[in-house]
Protein backbone atom coordinates (compact mmCIF):
# COMPACT_ATOMS: atom_id res chain seq x y z
CA UNK A 1 0.00 0.00 0.00
CA UNK A 2 1.57 2.99 -0.92
CA UNK A 3 2.44 6.43 1.14
CA UNK A 4 -0.98 7.96 -0.30
CA UNK A 5 -3.30 5.94 0.68
CA UNK A 6 -1.89 5.12 4.31
CA UNK A 7 -2.10 8.71 4.48
CA UNK A 8 -5.59 9.37 3.31
CA UNK A 9 -7.58 6.99 1.17
CA UNK A 10 -7.24 4.51 4.12
CA UNK A 11 -8.42 6.94 6.88
CA UNK A 12 -11.26 8.93 4.23
CA UNK A 13 -12.32 5.07 3.70
CA UNK A 14 -12.47 3.92 7.50
CA UNK A 15 -14.16 6.97 8.39
CA UNK A 16 -17.39 6.84 5.72
CA UNK A 17 -17.56 3.07 6.87
CA UNK A 18 -17.67 3.91 10.16
CA UNK A 19 -20.25 6.51 9.78
CA UNK A 20 -22.10 3.97 7.64
CA UNK A 21 -22.54 1.58 10.59
CA UNK A 22 -23.50 4.00 13.22
CA UNK A 23 -25.96 5.58 11.32
CA UNK A 24 -28.41 3.11 10.26
CA UNK A 25 -26.46 1.29 7.53
CA UNK A 26 -27.54 3.78 4.35
CA UNK A 27 -24.28 4.74 2.60
CA UNK A 28 -26.17 7.85 0.90
CA UNK A 29 -26.78 8.97 5.12
CA UNK A 30 -22.96 8.56 5.89
CA UNK A 31 -21.80 10.20 2.62
CA UNK A 32 -23.80 13.78 3.94
CA UNK A 33 -22.74 13.50 7.23
CA UNK A 34 -19.28 12.37 6.87
CA UNK A 35 -18.63 15.33 4.36
CA UNK A 36 -20.52 17.67 6.84
CA UNK A 37 -17.75 16.50 9.14
CA UNK A 38 -15.42 16.44 7.05
CA UNK A 39 -16.07 20.06 6.11
CA UNK A 40 -15.84 21.53 9.62
CA UNK A 41 -12.91 19.98 10.63
CA UNK A 42 -10.86 21.62 7.40
CA UNK A 43 -13.32 24.67 7.96
CA UNK A 44 -9.95 26.35 9.83
CA UNK A 45 -7.85 26.28 6.53
CA UNK A 46 -10.28 28.59 4.73
CA UNK A 47 -9.59 31.41 7.35
CA UNK A 48 -6.47 32.77 6.29
CA UNK A 49 -8.47 32.90 2.13
CA UNK A 50 -11.51 34.98 3.98
CA UNK A 51 -9.59 37.14 5.94
CA UNK A 52 -7.52 37.85 3.08
CA UNK A 53 -10.61 38.55 0.76
CA UNK A 54 -11.66 41.23 3.86
CA UNK A 55 -8.83 43.06 3.78
CA UNK A 56 -8.37 43.23 -0.18
CA UNK A 57 -12.00 44.38 0.25
CA UNK A 58 -11.08 46.98 2.87
CA UNK A 59 -8.03 48.55 0.50
CA UNK A 60 -10.15 48.77 -2.57
CA UNK A 61 -10.47 52.19 -2.71
CA UNK A 62 -6.95 52.82 -2.28
CA UNK A 63 -6.38 50.36 -5.39
CA UNK A 64 -8.66 52.46 -7.48
CA UNK A 65 -7.00 55.11 -6.68
CA UNK A 66 -3.42 53.35 -8.02
CA UNK A 67 -5.69 52.79 -10.96
CA UNK A 68 -6.78 56.31 -11.92
CA UNK A 69 -3.28 57.04 -11.60
CA UNK A 70 -1.29 54.65 -13.28
CA UNK A 71 -4.08 53.86 -16.13
CA UNK A 72 -1.49 54.03 -18.56
CA UNK A 73 1.13 52.18 -16.88
CA UNK A 74 0.11 48.44 -16.71
CA UNK A 75 3.84 47.68 -15.23
CA UNK A 76 3.27 50.56 -12.29
CA UNK A 77 0.57 49.54 -11.25
CA UNK A 78 1.24 45.67 -10.69
CA UNK A 79 3.92 46.93 -8.66
CA UNK A 80 1.81 49.63 -6.85
CA UNK A 81 -0.55 47.31 -5.61
CA UNK A 82 2.08 44.72 -5.21
CA UNK A 83 3.34 47.07 -2.52
CA UNK A 84 0.37 47.94 -1.23
CA UNK A 85 -0.85 44.05 -0.85
CA UNK A 86 2.81 43.95 1.24
CA UNK A 87 2.29 46.86 3.21
CA UNK A 88 -1.28 45.52 4.58
CA UNK A 89 0.12 42.02 4.63
CA UNK A 90 -2.25 40.45 1.98
CA UNK A 91 -1.07 36.95 0.19
CA UNK A 92 -4.01 36.84 -2.69
CA UNK A 93 -2.82 33.18 -2.89
CA UNK A 94 -3.60 32.45 0.47
CA UNK A 95 -6.34 29.92 1.57
CA UNK A 96 -5.67 27.46 -2.28
CA UNK A 97 -4.68 24.77 0.60
CA UNK A 98 -8.18 24.81 1.54
CA UNK A 99 -9.69 24.34 -2.58
CA UNK A 100 -6.58 21.33 -2.97
CA UNK A 101 -8.06 19.61 -0.26
CA UNK A 102 -11.23 19.43 -1.44
CA UNK A 103 -10.63 18.32 -4.87
CA UNK A 104 -8.09 15.92 -2.95
CA UNK A 105 -11.23 14.52 -1.35
CA UNK A 106 -13.08 14.54 -3.88
CA UNK A 107 -10.53 12.34 -5.85
CA UNK A 108 -9.95 10.07 -2.56
CA UNK A 109 -13.65 9.59 -2.77
CA UNK A 110 -13.90 8.39 -5.83
CA UNK A 111 -11.08 5.73 -5.97
CA UNK A 112 -13.25 4.69 -2.93
CA UNK A 113 -16.27 4.42 -4.90
CA UNK A 114 -14.94 3.21 -7.96
CA UNK A 115 -12.83 0.13 -6.83
CA UNK A 116 -14.72 -0.55 -3.91
CA UNK A 117 -18.92 -0.27 -3.76
CA UNK A 118 -20.15 -2.42 -6.76
CA UNK A 119 -21.07 -5.19 -3.85
CA UNK A 120 -19.59 -7.99 -5.31
CA UNK A 121 -16.92 -10.12 -3.52
CA UNK A 122 -14.10 -8.51 -5.68
CA UNK A 123 -14.96 -4.79 -4.74
CA UNK A 124 -15.89 -5.58 -0.67
CA UNK A 125 -12.69 -7.16 -0.61
CA UNK A 126 -10.58 -4.00 -1.91
CA UNK A 127 -12.67 -2.14 0.15
CA UNK A 128 -11.26 -4.27 3.03
CA UNK A 129 -8.08 -4.07 2.08
CA UNK A 130 -8.50 -0.37 3.11
CA UNK A 131 -10.14 -1.15 6.26
CA UNK A 132 -8.67 -1.49 10.03
CA UNK A 133 -9.57 -4.59 11.70
CA UNK A 134 -12.62 -3.40 13.28
CA UNK A 135 -14.49 -2.21 10.64
CA UNK A 136 -13.96 -4.85 8.04
CA UNK A 137 -16.93 -5.92 6.31
CA UNK A 138 -18.20 -9.66 6.76
CA UNK A 139 -17.86 -11.83 3.85
CA UNK A 140 -21.06 -12.28 2.03
CA UNK A 141 -22.86 -8.86 3.62
CA UNK A 142 -23.54 -6.23 0.86
CA UNK A 143 -22.82 -2.40 1.29
CA UNK A 144 -26.45 -0.34 1.17
CA UNK A 145 -26.15 1.71 -1.44
CA UNK A 146 -29.74 3.00 -1.87
CA UNK A 147 -30.58 6.55 -0.85
CA UNK A 148 -33.65 7.91 -1.84
CA UNK A 149 -34.02 7.05 -5.45
CA UNK A 150 -30.48 6.73 -5.95
CA UNK A 151 -27.65 4.13 -6.40
CA UNK A 152 -24.88 6.39 -4.60
CA UNK A 153 -22.76 4.16 -6.91
CA UNK A 154 -23.82 5.09 -10.24
CA UNK A 155 -24.54 8.54 -11.59
CA UNK A 156 -27.68 10.40 -10.16
CA UNK A 157 -29.55 10.47 -13.94
CA UNK A 158 -32.86 9.34 -15.09
CA UNK A 159 -33.57 7.91 -18.19
CA UNK A 160 -36.57 8.99 -19.70
CA UNK A 161 -38.18 6.93 -23.06
CA UNK A 162 -37.63 8.97 -26.58
CA UNK A 163 -35.24 11.47 -24.86
CA UNK A 164 -31.48 10.13 -26.40
CA UNK A 165 -29.32 11.67 -23.18
CA UNK A 166 -30.16 10.62 -19.81
CA UNK A 167 -31.41 13.82 -17.94
CA UNK A 168 -29.83 15.10 -14.73
CA UNK A 169 -31.22 13.93 -11.47
CA UNK A 170 -31.95 15.86 -8.04
CA UNK A 171 -28.62 16.56 -6.18
CA UNK A 172 -26.64 16.59 -9.73
CA UNK A 173 -28.72 19.57 -10.05
CA UNK A 174 -29.02 20.91 -6.98
CA UNK A 175 -25.13 20.55 -6.86
CA UNK A 176 -25.02 22.48 -9.67
CA UNK A 177 -26.66 25.43 -8.55
CA UNK A 178 -24.62 25.35 -5.13
CA UNK A 179 -21.36 25.77 -6.86
CA UNK A 180 -22.87 28.40 -9.29
CA UNK A 181 -23.86 30.02 -5.97
CA UNK A 182 -20.35 29.38 -4.65
CA UNK A 183 -18.52 30.56 -7.42
CA UNK A 184 -20.55 33.92 -7.92
CA UNK A 185 -20.79 34.47 -3.88
CA UNK A 186 -16.92 34.68 -4.03
CA UNK A 187 -17.04 37.73 -6.70
CA UNK A 188 -17.20 41.22 -4.74
CA UNK A 189 -19.84 42.97 -7.09
CA UNK A 190 -19.04 42.43 -10.42
CA UNK A 191 -20.77 44.99 -11.62
CA UNK A 192 -19.00 47.66 -10.10
CA UNK A 193 -16.02 46.18 -11.38
CA UNK A 194 -17.14 46.18 -14.65
CA UNK A 195 -17.67 49.71 -14.01
CA UNK A 196 -14.21 50.22 -12.80
CA UNK A 197 -12.89 48.53 -16.09
CA UNK A 198 -14.16 50.73 -18.58
CA UNK A 199 -13.41 54.21 -16.56
CA UNK A 200 -9.65 52.83 -15.88
CA UNK A 201 -9.13 51.18 -19.59
CA UNK A 202 -6.97 48.40 -17.97
CA UNK A 203 -6.84 45.44 -20.20
CA UNK A 204 -5.89 43.24 -16.48
CA UNK A 205 -9.03 44.33 -14.86
CA UNK A 206 -11.01 43.48 -18.26
CA UNK A 207 -8.96 40.03 -17.74
CA UNK A 208 -9.26 39.59 -14.10
CA UNK A 209 -13.39 40.20 -14.72
CA UNK A 210 -13.30 37.59 -17.56
CA UNK A 211 -11.80 34.88 -15.87
CA UNK A 212 -14.46 35.46 -12.56
CA UNK A 213 -17.04 35.33 -14.66
CA UNK A 214 -15.62 32.57 -16.84
CA UNK A 215 -14.83 30.59 -13.76
CA UNK A 216 -19.04 31.36 -12.31
CA UNK A 217 -19.95 29.14 -15.18
CA UNK A 218 -17.47 26.55 -15.92
CA UNK A 219 -17.20 25.18 -12.38
CA UNK A 220 -20.92 24.50 -12.21
CA UNK A 221 -20.46 22.53 -16.29
CA UNK A 222 -17.68 21.04 -14.65
CA UNK A 223 -19.66 19.35 -12.26
CA UNK A 224 -22.22 18.36 -14.77
CA UNK A 225 -20.05 16.88 -16.91
CA UNK A 226 -18.67 14.91 -13.91
CA UNK A 227 -21.74 13.91 -12.64
CA UNK A 228 -22.91 12.29 -15.87
CA UNK A 229 -19.23 10.09 -14.91
CA UNK A 230 -19.01 9.55 -11.73
CA UNK A 231 -21.43 7.86 -8.93
CA UNK A 232 -23.61 10.05 -7.07
CA UNK A 233 -22.06 9.75 -4.14
CA UNK A 234 -19.54 12.35 -5.29
CA UNK A 235 -22.30 14.36 -6.20
CA UNK A 236 -23.58 13.78 -2.67
CA UNK A 237 -20.25 15.20 -1.23
CA UNK A 238 -19.65 18.11 -3.76
CA UNK A 239 -23.33 19.56 -2.87
CA UNK A 240 -22.43 19.13 1.45
CA UNK A 241 -18.88 20.96 0.40
CA UNK A 242 -20.83 23.40 -1.86
CA UNK A 243 -23.48 24.60 -0.07
CA UNK A 244 -20.95 24.61 3.48
CA UNK A 245 -18.79 27.09 1.34
CA UNK A 246 -21.63 29.44 0.57
CA UNK A 247 -22.97 29.32 4.11
CA UNK A 248 -19.48 30.09 5.36
CA UNK A 249 -18.96 33.02 2.61
CA UNK A 250 -22.47 34.53 3.49
CA UNK A 251 -22.32 34.33 7.18
CA UNK A 252 -18.40 36.22 6.85
CA UNK A 253 -17.92 38.19 3.79
CA UNK A 254 -21.55 39.02 2.81
CA UNK A 255 -23.53 37.76 -0.29
CA UNK A 256 -20.93 39.42 -2.69
CA UNK A 257 -22.86 39.86 -6.29
CA UNK A 258 -25.59 38.34 -4.87
CA UNK A 259 -25.87 40.92 -2.75
CA UNK A 260 -28.38 42.67 -5.18
CA UNK A 261 -30.83 39.84 -5.46
CA UNK A 262 -30.93 39.02 -1.71
CA UNK A 263 -32.25 42.81 -1.45
CA UNK A 264 -34.95 42.72 -3.84
CA UNK A 265 -35.99 39.13 -2.71
CA UNK A 266 -35.90 40.90 0.68
CA UNK A 267 -34.65 37.38 1.77
CA UNK A 268 -32.12 39.73 4.47
CA UNK A 269 -32.52 42.87 5.34
CA UNK A 270 -29.64 45.45 4.53
CA UNK A 271 -27.42 41.87 2.64
CA UNK A 272 -24.10 43.21 2.52
CA UNK A 273 -24.12 46.40 4.20
CA UNK A 274 -21.95 46.06 6.25
CA UNK A 275 -19.44 42.95 5.42
CA UNK A 276 -19.20 43.85 1.91
CA UNK A 277 -17.63 47.48 2.40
Amino acid sequence: MNIFAIILTQPLANGLILFYNFFGHNLGIAILLFSSFLFLITRPLSKPQIESMKKIRAIQPQVDKLKKKYKNDKLKFSQAQAELYKQNKINPSTGCIFQILQLVILITFYQVFASSLSNNAASIAKLNALLYEPLKITQGVSLNTGFLYLDVSKPDLFNIPGVPLAVPGVFLVLAIVAQFLSAKIMVPYVTAEEKIAKKTKSETDDIQLAMQQSTMYFVPLMTLYFGYKFPSGLVLYWLIFSLGNVWMQASINGWGSLTPLIRRLGLVKSAGNNKNK
